[in-house]
Protein backbone atom coordinates (compact mmCIF):
# COMPACT_ATOMS: atom_id res chain seq x y z
CA UNK A 1 0.00 0.00 0.00
CA UNK A 2 1.29 3.31 -0.81
CA UNK A 3 1.66 6.50 0.69
CA UNK A 4 -0.63 8.86 -1.10
CA UNK A 5 0.03 11.76 0.80
CA UNK A 6 1.12 14.37 -2.18
CA UNK A 7 2.92 16.44 0.47
CA UNK A 8 4.38 14.16 2.61
CA UNK A 9 7.00 14.70 5.50
CA UNK A 10 10.52 13.76 5.73
CA UNK A 11 10.62 11.56 8.65
CA UNK A 12 13.65 10.71 11.04
CA UNK A 13 12.81 7.97 12.90
CA UNK A 14 14.36 5.01 14.53
CA UNK A 15 16.88 5.33 17.32
CA UNK A 16 16.89 3.91 20.70
CA UNK A 17 16.45 7.73 22.19
CA UNK A 18 12.59 7.47 21.07
CA UNK A 19 11.97 4.25 22.95
CA UNK A 20 9.88 4.09 26.17
CA UNK A 21 12.51 1.70 28.08
CA UNK A 22 9.52 1.01 30.80
CA UNK A 23 6.06 -0.42 30.62
CA UNK A 24 3.60 3.00 29.34
CA UNK A 25 -0.20 3.14 28.11
CA UNK A 26 0.45 5.60 25.44
CA UNK A 27 -2.90 6.48 23.43
CA UNK A 28 -2.11 7.43 19.64
CA UNK A 29 -4.97 8.96 17.84
CA UNK A 30 -4.97 8.38 13.94
CA UNK A 31 -4.93 11.15 11.26
CA UNK A 32 -7.31 10.56 8.11
CA UNK A 33 -5.63 10.00 4.77
CA UNK A 34 -7.73 9.52 1.64
CA UNK A 35 -6.14 6.35 -0.36
CA UNK A 36 -7.01 6.88 -4.29
CA UNK A 37 -10.86 7.57 -4.97
CA UNK A 38 -12.80 5.66 -2.40
CA UNK A 39 -10.60 4.37 0.32
CA UNK A 40 -9.94 6.40 3.42
CA UNK A 41 -7.57 5.27 6.02
CA UNK A 42 -6.88 5.86 9.90
CA UNK A 43 -3.21 6.35 9.92
CA UNK A 44 -1.34 5.53 13.60
CA UNK A 45 2.26 5.04 12.39
CA UNK A 46 4.02 7.32 11.85
CA UNK A 47 2.38 10.05 14.80
CA UNK A 48 3.30 12.91 16.15
CA UNK A 49 4.23 11.60 18.86
CA UNK A 50 5.58 8.23 18.64
CA UNK A 51 7.14 7.50 15.11
CA UNK A 52 8.10 3.25 15.24
CA UNK A 53 7.56 0.12 17.66
CA UNK A 54 9.97 -1.77 17.05
CA UNK A 55 11.07 -2.03 13.20
CA UNK A 56 6.92 -1.35 12.31
CA UNK A 57 7.47 2.04 10.57
CA UNK A 58 4.36 2.77 9.37
CA UNK A 59 0.63 1.35 10.33
CA UNK A 60 -2.98 2.25 8.48
CA UNK A 61 -6.36 0.95 9.72
CA UNK A 62 -9.11 1.00 7.42
CA UNK A 63 -12.56 -0.06 7.07
CA UNK A 64 -15.07 -1.85 7.82
CA UNK A 65 -16.47 -0.22 4.72
CA UNK A 66 -19.89 -1.05 2.59
CA UNK A 67 -17.67 -1.23 -0.67
CA UNK A 68 -20.45 -3.48 -2.74
CA UNK A 69 -21.43 -0.81 -5.77
CA UNK A 70 -18.12 0.66 -5.17
CA UNK A 71 -14.39 -0.31 -6.99
CA UNK A 72 -13.09 0.02 -3.34
CA UNK A 73 -8.94 0.12 -3.00
CA UNK A 74 -7.42 1.45 -6.31
CA UNK A 75 -3.45 1.87 -5.58
CA UNK A 76 -1.84 2.53 -9.14
CA UNK A 77 1.73 1.04 -9.34
CA UNK A 78 4.19 3.02 -6.75
CA UNK A 79 7.61 2.09 -5.96
CA UNK A 80 9.16 0.64 -2.20
CA UNK A 81 12.51 0.21 -1.13
CA UNK A 82 14.16 -0.56 1.95
CA UNK A 83 11.18 -1.73 4.12
CA UNK A 84 8.75 -4.72 4.04
CA UNK A 85 4.87 -4.51 3.65
CA UNK A 86 2.47 -6.95 5.13
CA UNK A 87 -1.56 -6.99 4.01
CA UNK A 88 -3.46 -7.83 6.51
CA UNK A 89 -7.50 -8.34 5.89
CA UNK A 90 -10.77 -8.90 7.98
CA UNK A 91 -13.17 -8.77 5.09
CA UNK A 92 -12.75 -8.11 1.83
CA UNK A 93 -10.21 -9.25 -0.93
CA UNK A 94 -6.69 -7.61 -2.13
CA UNK A 95 -5.09 -8.10 -5.51
CA UNK A 96 -1.26 -7.50 -5.42
CA UNK A 97 0.61 -6.81 -8.27
CA UNK A 98 4.64 -6.31 -8.83
CA UNK A 99 7.42 -5.85 -11.13
CA UNK A 100 8.99 -9.30 -10.47
CA UNK A 101 5.88 -10.38 -12.02
CA UNK A 102 4.01 -11.48 -8.95
CA UNK A 103 0.17 -11.91 -9.14
CA UNK A 104 -1.49 -12.89 -5.88
CA UNK A 105 -5.48 -12.36 -4.11
CA UNK A 106 -4.84 -11.63 -0.53
CA UNK A 107 -8.03 -12.50 1.68
CA UNK A 108 -8.42 -12.28 5.35
CA UNK A 109 -6.31 -13.80 7.77
CA UNK A 110 -3.69 -14.75 4.94
CA UNK A 111 -0.61 -12.91 4.98
CA UNK A 112 0.71 -10.89 1.79
CA UNK A 113 4.70 -10.07 2.93
CA UNK A 114 6.20 -7.79 0.28
CA UNK A 115 9.72 -7.61 1.13
CA UNK A 116 11.51 -4.75 -1.59
CA UNK A 117 14.86 -4.83 -0.14
CA UNK A 118 16.76 -2.56 -2.48
CA UNK A 119 13.83 -1.50 -5.09
CA UNK A 120 9.86 -3.25 -6.54
CA UNK A 121 7.08 -1.40 -7.40
CA UNK A 122 3.81 -3.09 -6.89
CA UNK A 123 -0.29 -2.35 -6.86
CA UNK A 124 -3.18 -3.42 -5.00
CA UNK A 125 -6.77 -3.00 -5.97
CA UNK A 126 -10.08 -4.78 -4.89
CA UNK A 127 -10.99 -7.30 -7.85
CA UNK A 128 -13.60 -6.31 -10.13
CA UNK A 129 -15.84 -8.95 -8.16
CA UNK A 130 -15.68 -8.80 -4.36
CA UNK A 131 -16.75 -9.08 -1.11
CA UNK A 132 -19.31 -6.45 0.24
CA UNK A 133 -17.25 -5.37 2.73
CA UNK A 134 -13.31 -4.26 2.88
CA UNK A 135 -12.01 -3.78 6.08
CA UNK A 136 -8.30 -4.32 7.38
CA UNK A 137 -4.67 -2.95 7.88
CA UNK A 138 -1.16 -2.19 5.63
CA UNK A 139 2.05 -2.12 7.75
CA UNK A 140 5.60 -1.44 6.80
CA UNK A 141 8.64 -2.90 8.44
CA UNK A 142 12.23 -1.56 7.86
CA UNK A 143 14.97 -2.90 6.98
CA UNK A 144 18.17 -3.08 8.99
CA UNK A 145 20.97 -1.89 7.07
CA UNK A 146 22.59 -5.27 6.48
CA UNK A 147 19.17 -6.58 4.68
CA UNK A 148 18.14 -3.68 3.04
CA UNK A 149 19.34 -4.11 -0.58
CA UNK A 150 18.41 -7.44 -0.58
CA UNK A 151 16.56 -9.09 -3.74
CA UNK A 152 13.30 -7.90 -3.79
CA UNK A 153 10.63 -10.77 -3.33
CA UNK A 154 7.34 -11.69 -2.28
CA UNK A 155 5.43 -14.58 -0.18
CA UNK A 156 1.83 -14.90 0.44
CA UNK A 157 0.96 -17.28 3.51
CA UNK A 158 -2.26 -18.85 3.84
CA UNK A 159 -1.69 -21.07 6.54
CA UNK A 160 -0.64 -19.71 9.75
CA UNK A 161 0.48 -21.00 13.24
CA UNK A 162 -1.96 -19.67 16.00
CA UNK A 163 -2.09 -19.41 19.79
CA UNK A 164 -5.01 -20.51 21.88
CA UNK A 165 -6.47 -20.15 24.94
CA UNK A 166 -10.38 -20.30 26.43
CA UNK A 167 -11.77 -17.11 24.77
CA UNK A 168 -8.35 -15.91 22.86
CA UNK A 169 -6.75 -17.04 19.44
CA UNK A 170 -3.90 -15.23 18.37
CA UNK A 171 -2.87 -16.12 14.65
CA UNK A 172 0.96 -14.94 14.20
CA UNK A 173 1.40 -13.00 11.41
CA UNK A 174 5.54 -11.95 11.89
CA UNK A 175 7.71 -13.17 13.74
CA UNK A 176 7.17 -15.36 17.23
CA UNK A 177 4.66 -15.43 19.63
CA UNK A 178 4.28 -17.69 22.94
CA UNK A 179 6.19 -20.37 20.52
CA UNK A 180 4.38 -20.37 17.01
CA UNK A 181 6.64 -18.90 14.52
CA UNK A 182 5.34 -16.92 11.32
CA UNK A 183 6.86 -18.60 7.92
CA UNK A 184 6.99 -15.17 6.91
CA UNK A 185 10.75 -13.55 6.07
CA UNK A 186 11.56 -11.50 9.29
CA UNK A 187 15.10 -9.78 9.59
CA UNK A 188 14.70 -8.42 12.98
CA UNK A 189 13.67 -9.84 16.43
CA UNK A 190 9.88 -8.73 15.29
CA UNK A 191 6.40 -9.83 16.14
CA UNK A 192 2.81 -9.08 14.71
CA UNK A 193 -0.14 -11.59 15.84
CA UNK A 194 -4.03 -10.84 15.22
CA UNK A 195 -5.73 -11.13 18.47
CA UNK A 196 -9.70 -12.57 18.51
CA UNK A 197 -11.38 -12.79 22.06
CA UNK A 198 -14.99 -13.57 22.77
CA UNK A 199 -16.98 -11.51 24.85
CA UNK A 200 -15.86 -11.69 28.46
CA UNK A 201 -12.12 -13.14 27.73
CA UNK A 202 -9.01 -12.39 30.33
CA UNK A 203 -6.20 -13.84 29.03
CA UNK A 204 -2.92 -12.89 29.70
CA UNK A 205 -1.03 -12.27 26.81
CA UNK A 206 3.11 -13.64 27.20
CA UNK A 207 5.64 -10.81 25.96
CA UNK A 208 8.97 -10.63 26.18
CA UNK A 209 10.71 -7.88 28.41
CA UNK A 210 13.31 -6.79 25.65
CA UNK A 211 10.51 -5.95 23.41
CA UNK A 212 8.40 -2.67 22.52
CA UNK A 213 4.99 -3.09 21.65
CA UNK A 214 1.63 -1.73 20.94
CA UNK A 215 -1.77 -2.57 20.31
CA UNK A 216 -4.10 -1.55 17.23
CA UNK A 217 -8.01 -2.00 17.68
CA UNK A 218 -9.07 -3.40 14.56
CA UNK A 219 -13.08 -4.33 16.12
CA UNK A 220 -15.15 -5.14 18.86
CA UNK A 221 -14.21 -3.16 22.39
CA UNK A 222 -11.78 -4.45 24.59
CA UNK A 223 -9.58 -3.23 27.53
CA UNK A 224 -5.59 -3.44 27.14
CA UNK A 225 -3.63 -3.48 30.45
CA UNK A 226 -7.06 -1.59 31.74
CA UNK A 227 -7.02 0.84 29.07
CA UNK A 228 -10.50 0.85 27.29
CA UNK A 229 -9.09 0.66 23.15
CA UNK A 230 -11.87 0.98 20.74
CA UNK A 231 -11.08 0.50 16.67
CA UNK A 232 -9.23 2.47 14.78
CA UNK A 233 -6.98 3.33 17.98
CA UNK A 234 -3.62 2.21 18.94
CA UNK A 235 -1.79 1.82 22.36
CA UNK A 236 2.00 1.94 22.77
CA UNK A 237 3.01 -0.22 25.46
CA UNK A 238 6.68 0.85 25.63
CA UNK A 239 8.91 -1.79 27.29
CA UNK A 240 9.96 -4.04 29.95
CA UNK A 241 6.77 -5.96 30.01
CA UNK A 242 6.41 -9.68 30.68
CA UNK A 243 2.34 -10.41 30.20
CA UNK A 244 -0.33 -8.00 28.93
CA UNK A 245 -3.40 -8.59 30.49
CA UNK A 246 -6.69 -8.35 28.16
CA UNK A 247 -10.27 -8.40 28.80
CA UNK A 248 -12.88 -7.97 25.93
CA UNK A 249 -16.00 -5.55 26.59
CA UNK A 250 -17.46 -7.71 23.76
CA UNK A 251 -16.35 -9.63 20.89
CA UNK A 252 -13.20 -7.96 19.91
CA UNK A 253 -10.13 -8.16 17.43
CA UNK A 254 -6.38 -6.29 18.13
CA UNK A 255 -3.44 -6.38 16.54
CA UNK A 256 -0.15 -7.11 19.14
CA UNK A 257 2.83 -5.43 17.22
CA UNK A 258 6.21 -5.67 18.65
CA UNK A 259 9.90 -5.87 18.32
CA UNK A 260 13.66 -5.34 19.03
CA UNK A 261 14.12 -1.35 19.42
CA UNK A 262 15.51 -0.63 15.76
CA UNK A 263 18.83 0.94 16.65
CA UNK A 264 19.59 2.38 13.51
CA UNK A 265 17.94 5.98 12.26
CA UNK A 266 16.42 5.92 9.18
CA UNK A 267 14.99 8.83 7.14
CA UNK A 268 11.13 7.99 5.82
CA UNK A 269 9.77 9.74 2.73
CA UNK A 270 6.66 8.93 0.77
CA UNK A 271 7.13 5.17 -0.03
CA UNK A 272 10.80 4.61 0.80
CA UNK A 273 12.98 4.36 3.56
CA UNK A 274 16.37 5.37 3.35
CA UNK A 275 19.40 6.76 5.52
CA UNK A 276 20.19 9.80 4.38
CA UNK A 277 18.35 13.04 2.01
CA UNK A 278 20.89 12.16 -0.97
CA UNK A 279 19.28 8.40 -0.75
CA UNK A 280 15.87 9.25 -0.80
CA UNK A 281 16.28 12.00 -3.78
CA UNK A 282 17.88 9.10 -5.76
CA UNK A 283 14.99 6.85 -5.27
CA UNK A 284 12.35 9.69 -6.32
CA UNK A 285 14.71 10.63 -9.30
CA UNK A 286 15.03 6.90 -10.15
CA UNK A 287 10.93 6.19 -10.06
CA UNK A 288 10.34 9.45 -12.13
CA UNK A 289 12.82 8.69 -14.85
CA UNK A 290 11.52 4.70 -14.83
CA UNK A 291 14.54 2.89 -13.84
CA UNK A 292 15.59 0.53 -11.08
CA UNK A 293 11.82 -0.06 -9.88
CA UNK A 294 10.70 -2.43 -12.49
CA UNK A 295 7.16 -2.17 -14.23
CA UNK A 296 3.99 -3.60 -12.81
CA UNK A 297 2.29 -4.99 -16.05
CA UNK A 298 -1.19 -5.69 -16.31
CA UNK A 299 -2.44 -2.47 -14.00
CA UNK A 300 -5.07 -0.57 -15.95
CA UNK A 301 -3.81 2.69 -15.54
CA UNK A 302 -0.70 4.66 -15.37
CA UNK A 303 1.66 4.67 -12.21
CA UNK A 304 1.61 7.25 -9.44
CA UNK A 305 4.33 10.52 -9.93
CA UNK A 306 6.14 10.73 -6.56
CA UNK A 307 5.35 14.69 -4.47
CA UNK A 308 7.79 17.17 -5.42
CA UNK A 309 10.79 17.05 -2.81
CA UNK A 310 12.69 20.88 -2.19
CA UNK A 311 14.48 21.68 -5.20
CA UNK A 312 13.75 19.04 -7.29
CA UNK A 313 11.00 19.62 -10.27
CA UNK A 314 8.07 17.42 -10.70
CA UNK A 315 7.99 16.11 -14.13
CA UNK A 316 5.23 13.46 -15.74
CA UNK A 317 6.50 10.04 -15.17
CA UNK A 318 6.39 7.30 -17.79
CA UNK A 319 5.61 3.51 -17.33
CA UNK A 320 8.99 1.96 -15.82
CA UNK A 321 10.85 -0.27 -18.63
Amino acid sequence: MSNLDRQPALSVCGGRGFVVAEPVRELLSPRTVRLGESTEVRRLLPNLGRRMVGAWAFVDHYGPDDIADEPGMQVAPHPHMGLQTVSWLHEGEVLHRDSLGSLQTVRPRELGLMTSGRAISHSEETPKSHSRYLHGAQLWVALPDAHRNVEPHFQHHGDLPHVTAPGFDATVILGELDGAESPGSAYTPIVGADVTLTDGAEPRLPLNPDFEYAVLSMSGEAHVDEVPLLPGSMLYLGCGRTELPLRAASDASLMLLGGEPFEEEIVMWWNFVGRSNDEIQQARSDWMTGTRFGEVKGYDGPPIPAPQLPGVPLKPRGRAR
